[in-house]
């Protein structure tokens, strides 16, 4: 099973560099006795609130690109504190991997209270996913309604991802307007179609045509 070892203390003090080598000792000891293959290990030094921290976004990265299905630490708090330690134990729960704690012995027992919100954090994200297809599958079918026609104004979609400005169909952003759908009704429209794209970036480029159109 291949595994991550993180360790993290919450400052640069000299007395922490002890307890972040002990962190991992402890932690390679615990993948040796499950004989998990470590992949990486995280050493940090950042406050346990914080959630914008690189050695955790290396490990979110490394979950879901390496496929890691243990996650080894010390115990709950390294990971974070706060509601920075419910969203990452989220994160982490998402990506189908395991956490193993030295003070567990083991793979990580959740208190009844966590328990309760993670499955909660899943019931919603689940029903946001749901509010988020009926919103294009709205905006489509009002579009089409309206007389949008994806088989002959949308053309080669995809072939611009990944450029700096994203280029879209802005002919039908104007039409759709002027139909009446609203700016978020239009970007989920055309994101039922292939394109990326935001209901402010959709307002942008309308307000962009208003004003050259106006300058003419």
């Amino acid at each position: 099973m291949k595994a991550i070892i993180y360790c993290r203390v919450s400052t640069n003090k000299e007395e922490q560099e002890t307890s972040l080598q002990r962190q991992k000792e402890e932690l390679e000891q615990l993948a040796e006795t499950y004989r998990f293959q470590v992949v990486k290990v995280i050493e940090e030094r950042a406050s346990g609130y914080e959630i914008e921290r690189d050695g955790i976004l290396e490990l979110l990265e490394a979950l879901k690109e390496d496929k890691i299905e243990a996650v080894l630490i010390q115990d709950e708090t390294r990971l974070g504190r706060g509601n920075a330690r419910i969203a990452l134990l989220h994160c982490i729960q998402k990506e189908g991997a395991k956490l193993y704690t030295v003070c567990h012995h083991g793979e990580l027992q959740l208190s009844e209270a966590d328990s309760m919100v993670l499955s909660i954090l899943s019931i919603v994200e689940e029903y946001q996913r749901k509010i988020h297809n009926l919103k294009i599958k709205r905006g489509m079918q009002k579009a089409v309604e309206r007389g949008y026609r994806p088989e002959r104004n949308l053309k080669n979609i995809g072939e611009h991802a990944g450029r700096d400005r994203l280029e879209l169909p802005i002919e039908e952003i104007i039409r759709l307007r002027r139909n009446g759908l609203t700016f978020a009704e239009i970007a989920a429209t055309l994101r039922g179609f292939g394109y990326d794209v935001s209901k402010a970036t959709v307002h942008r480029r309308y307000q962009e045509y208003e004003r050259k159109s106006q300058s003419t």
